[in-house]
């Protein structure tokens, strides 16, 4: 596509978008449209972004107009659609003027539309009970996991190769955390969530020295959520989850993917459906009343049914949250790199899927309360989190509509602190396992210089 002149009228300025020949090889009638071309006014005084959103309304038209597609979220090309709800509904705007400017405007189809603002609207009820301004959260990130799955995309080492370098991690995380702690001394800590990678594919006694260590480090008695990421079944114990519960940890995940057998071999998860339910079932044992399941829809090879399998699976479980994730074939993923060998397998999703999960959810007393959307991903569709009242990820809020700043350690580690005016400075750890151990000092003093500008109004 390409966008001809804008001249200037009366009226405003007229943008102009033509579809060249050469990207239509049969007569335009084809696709739907009565002409290559078409054009907007756009008034005088408008701002660079009203422009903007008005030339992605036409070219969103003119390619709806070309194919026969609607896309479930319209022309909204950004990460986090709930944030424009919220601003909506800060602006005083009723529900039903909400839902109808997000399909006016943008497009957003009418279940999105309600989606997106049953989310916002959730959000702002937890969000009551914490002033995110004036506190933070740490995020710890422990990049070792037994295996690599094929869609991942995350910084994980495979704990085989690198287990000689976990002491020397924890010792260079030690010293990070501390430097954070002093740092951060005047300020309230809300929620910590440790993440990976599989913070539980760390030994017993190595996981015990970890939560040691922060335990120590921070002051986690008027923490209002502390998470870990008990990710993947095989590497749950019945001792590590005495040493998450000893240490005050409020919330894990125990992360299935998928409850077909044949789909966790393709994707290289190495665990089976019955280590899931095992894990789960220890993990109620041990008294943990907070308890998130992650499911990715989309996987090779699975279609509607394989999807309504899995969620009766999860049904029996009932966990207190539900995170749906739709498939998004990220560029530095196996499965990306390597595509031509699962042409073969579909990856499949739909509207009709999606509406599954969330009937899913709601029938185990859950409401969506967060939500967000990434690059490639599939059926132009969304990841959602689903929770019982009351069981709400409240870092999962926090950092997806940036509402409050995030610290973060570890190896691959991203830090978010908001400036005045919106402005987001992000401090970025290096991924590189290795690296990391060598320049931890650098990414100590690249935060302290971070947070000192932001004192400073800088």
């Amino acid at each position: 596509m390409i966008y001809e002149g804008a001249g200037e009228e009366i009226s405003g300025v007229r943008v102009s978008v033509k579809l060249p020949d050469r990207e239509i090889s049969e007569a335009p009638q084809m696709y739907g449209l009565r002409s290559r071309e078409a054009q907007i006014g756009i008034e005088q005084g408008s701002t660079k972004l009203e422009i903007k959103n008005r030339v992605k309304q036409l070219v969103y038209c003119l390619l709806r107009d070309m194919t026969g597609k609607d896309l479930p979220w319209g022309d909204l090309t950004g990460i986090r659609p709930v944030g424009l709800v919220s601003h909506l509904l800060a602006s005083g705007m009723t529900d039903a003027e909400i839902l109808r400017y997000m399909q006016t405007e943008w497009f957003v189809s009418d279940v999105k539309s309600r989606l997106a603002l049953e989310t916002a609207k959730r959000e702002r009820t937890v969000l009551e009970k914490i002033d995110p301004a004036s506190g933070w959260s740490l995020y710890i990130g422990i990049p070792f996991c037994p295996s690599i799955c094929l869609y991942c995309s995350f910084g994980s080492h495979p704990l085989e190769r690198w287990k000689e370098q976990v002491e020397d991690y924890l010792e260079a995380l030690k010293k990070e955390l501390r430097a954070i702690a002093q740092m951060m001394n005047e300020k309230r800590l809300d929620t910590i969530y440790i993440g990976g990678g599989t913070p539980t594919s760390l030994s017993e006694n190595q996981l015990e020295k970890l939560m040691d260590m922060v335990t120590e480090i921070f002051d986690i008695r008027q923490l209002s959520e502390f998470t870990v990421e008990a990710g993947r079944p095989d590497t749950i114990t019945k001792k590590k989850l005495q040493i998450l519960k000893g240490h005050g940890v409020s919330r894990i995940s125990v992360n299935p993917q998928t409850m077909n057998e044949k789909t966790l071999e393709r994707i290289g998860r190495k665990h089976t459906v019955i280590e899931t339910t095992d894990a789960f079932a220890l993990a109620r044992e041990e008294g943990f009343d907070n308890i998130n399941m992650d499911l990715i829809i989309g996987l090779p090879g699975e279609g509607e049914r394989d999807v309504a399998y899995t969620l009766g699976e999860i049904k029996k479980l009932s966990p207190d949250s539900l995170t749906i994730h739709s498939l998004a074939l990220k560029r530095a993923t196996r499965l990306n790199l390597f595509r031509e060998e699962y042409e073969s397998d579909a990856f499949v999703n739909s509207e009709e899927i999606m509406e599954m999960t969330k009937a899913c959810a709601e029938e185990m007393g859950m409401h969506p309360y967060y939500l967000y959307r990434q690059k490639n991903i599939a059926g132009n569709f969304e990841n959602t989190g689903y929770a019982r009242e009351g069981k709400e990820g409240l870092y999962n809020i926090l950092i997806m509509e940036q509402r409050q700043m995030i610290v973060a350690a570890g190896s691959g580690a991203s830090t978010k602190l908001f400036a005045d005016g919106g402005r987001i400075i992000r401090i970025e750890n290096v991924k590189d396992l290795t690296q990391y151990l060598e320049r931890v000092d650098e990414m100590i003093e690249k935060k302290r210089s971070g947070l000192n500008a932001l004192r400073s109004g800088a």
